[in-house]
């Protein structure tokens, strides 16, 4: 206590302890969700680690303590399928963490409708289903916390990302209307959105030469590993991040604050 302040301090090293609570995530088989699965568990919290691959979703569910589930999230059939068995093996649904998403680079004017809509599919469609099934039994439970992967083209803009932006874009309004909507209910809801970002598929795709293009271009000089996206993630659904609903934090090392000064 001070002389003008008598509130209560927080046990702020313990906000990050999230034993007794289970967790879904979305897309954990590898790179981000992989990590967002660790640093859940490493925090106390039970989590069903969820991947179109089976096996993958298995493997990460090993590593963790975890529970495996496979599905095509895309479907509200199996995102009911889903959130049933969470909430049947947790006993509650106190998080969900949604990493799915896949970009894929193809110039405007050479778009088609598959393509537009398989774009929506896994980045906005698979969110609004999860979003709206898991909200109603965070609603039955007391609340809960989400916290989403958006992008950083949802708030600028990349050549060849129309498509993906156009829906990263969407899920960013998505999150904001959630979190008006549900924070009444006991749930808040976020979003990060990665700059480039060293996960598997994308580390295989860039050359040395890229690679070092792209940290170069970053106030912080380094690339975004998996496990940065998973620090962000840890913040929004812990206590710590209890004030914050509605938000997108950029997650880019700065990269998308720099002037594009050509000299």
């Amino acid at each position: 206590m001070s002389r003008t302040d008598d509130s209560p301090v927080p046990d702020y090293a313990r906000l990050t302890d999230l034993s007794g609570r289970g967790y879904v995530v979305l897309g954990a088989g590898q790179g981000m969700g992989r990590q967002a699965a660790h640093a859940l568990a490493a925090c106390g919290g039970r989590v069903v680690c969820v991947d179109l691959d089976a096996d993958l979703a298995g493997d990460v569910a090993g590593e963790v303590g975890g529970l495996p589930w496979s599905g095509d999230v895309t479907r509200r059939a199996d995102i009911e399928a889903l959130v049933g068995f969470a909430t049947g093996q947790l006993g509650r649904l106190d998080g969900l963490v949604d990493i799915v998403g896949m970009s894929t680079f193809v110039p405007l004017l050479e778009i088609d409708d598959d393509l537009w809509a398989s774009q929506f599919d896994i980045c906005l469609r698979h969110a609004f289903l999860a979003m709206q099934v898991a909200g109603r039994a965070m609603a039955a439970g007391g609340g809960g916390v989400m916290a989403f992967v958006a992008s950083i083209s949802g708030l600028s803009a990349a050549t060849g990302h129309a498509a993906y932006g156009a829906a990263k874009a969407g899920l960013i309004s998505l999150v904001r209307s959630a979190a008006t909507e549900l924070g009444p209910l006991g749930i808040r809801v976020n979003a990060i959105a990665p700059g480039l970002t060293l996960t598997p598929r994308i580390s295989a795709r860039l050359t040395e030469e890229q690679k070092e293009a792209s940290a170069a271009a970053s106030p912080t000089r380094r690339l975004n590993l998996p496990e940065d996206m998973a620090r962000a993630l840890l913040f929004f659904v812990s206590d710590l991040s209890r004030g914050v609903n509605g938000q997108v934090l950029p997650v880019d090392g700065g990269a998308s604050i720099t002037f594009p000064l050509r000299r």
